[in-house]
C-alpha cells in the first residue's frame, strides 16, 4: 500500500503556531495511521521554527509559488522574515515524498505552508485568497496530489483505501 504525507497538526501533534493541533478523527485516515502508512510533517518545525511561534502569512496577496520563485516573502505578524524556514521545510517534505514514494498529501487548509486551495492574504485580517502555501505548491510541482482536511475522502480515494 502507498504511503501518504499528512500535516502533523492534523494527526494531533501540538505543532500549530499557537501550540495547538487540528486532530482529524476520520476513521479511514485513522486506519492508515495504525497500519503505518502515514508520514507526518510540520514544515514550519522542519524548517527550524519553534512552537509556539508568531502567526505568519505570505505577503502582498501572493502564493507559495511566488515564494518558491523568490517573488514573495513570508513575514510574521511582528515583521520577522521567516521565508527561508518555510522554504527549507518544504524541501524537507519533498525529500520525505521522494524517500517514501508518496503521491498524495493531506495538508492543513489555509496555512502559508500547507494550504492547498486558499491561503491568507498577508494582511493578518483572516481574509483569504486563492492559492497554495509553499510546501503544497512545491509538492504539487513535483506530481503530488495535495488535499486539505476538508477533502480527506477524495485523497484516500486516490490511494484506493
Amino acid at each position: 500500500m502507498s504511503k501518504i504525507l499528512v500535516s502533523a497538526c492534523l494527526l494531533g501533534h501540538k505543532v500549530r503556531y499557537d501550540g495547538n493541533d487540528n486532530l482529524q478523527t476520520h476513521l479511514r485516515l485513522q486506519a492508515l495511521i495504525k497500519s503505518g502508512n502515514v508520514v507526518a510533517i510540520c514544515p514550519e518545525m522542519a524548517g527550524g521554527l519553534p512552537t509556539p511561534r508568531p502567526p505568519a502569512e505570505i505577503q502582498n496577496a501572493r502564493s507559495g509559488i511566488d515564494v518558491i520563485k523568490g517573488n514573495a516573502k513570508i513575514l510574521t505578524v511582528d515583521g520577522a522574515d521567516v521565508t527561508s524556514q518555510y522554504i527549507e521545510g518544504a524541501h524537507k517534505a519533498l525529500a520525505l515524498v521522494r524517500e517514501h514514494d508518496i503521491h498524495v498529501a493531506i495538508l492543513k487548509a489555509r496555512s502559508p505552508s500547507c494550504g492547498s486551495e486558499k491561503i491568507y492574504d498577508g494582511t493578518y485580517s483572516r481574509s483569504l485568497i486563492h492559492g497554495m502555501g509553499v510546501m503544497a505548491a512545491l509538492l504539487s510541482q513535483h506530481g503530488v496530489s495535495v488535499f486539505d482536511e476538508y477533502h480527506i475522502d477524495e485523497a484516500l480515494e486516490m490511494l484506493n483505501v
